[in-house]
């Protein structure tokens, strides 16, 4: 019986890198989720104008930061407030993105308070 020979076993990694297309990936953050999903919303429509292939937004889990604090120092000292923060997140993932797609998302004029972390992948 004759055997063939087996083709070398490749990670499904690094079969993506070697004929993968680059992927701009854009993390959205913020303190208040309607901010968010505005900025959201404006980055969708400009890659949609230039026809550019999109995933998401795909909603992050919100990040929590919380203290406690003492109100009163000496006699009080079980009186506490606590506060927190939450940051919102979103990620967007623009698929083969041609020049212009890139040049127009630089020039977006997006609310403050808006964090924009922009990736190749």
């Amino acid at each position: 019986m004759a055997t063939a020979a087996k083709a070398p076993k490749t990670s499904k990694k690094a079969a993506a890198a070697a004929g993968a297309e680059p992927t701009l990936r854009i993390k959205v953050r913020a303190y208040e989720h309607k901010i968010l999903d505005l900025s959201v919303k404006q980055i969708m429509d400009t890659a949609n104008r230039f026809e550019a292939k999109t995933v998401g937004p795909v909603p992050l889990p919100t990040e929590i930061k919380r203290w406690t604090v003492n109100r009163s120092t000496f006699v009080h000292k079980d009186a506490r407030e606590q506060f927190e923060m939450r940051i919102h997140k979103r990620v967007i993932d623009i698929l083969s993105p041609n020049p212009k797609v890139i040049e127009a998302l630089t020039n977006l004029n997006l609310p403050s308070g808006v964090t924009i972390d922009v990736k190749m992948v």
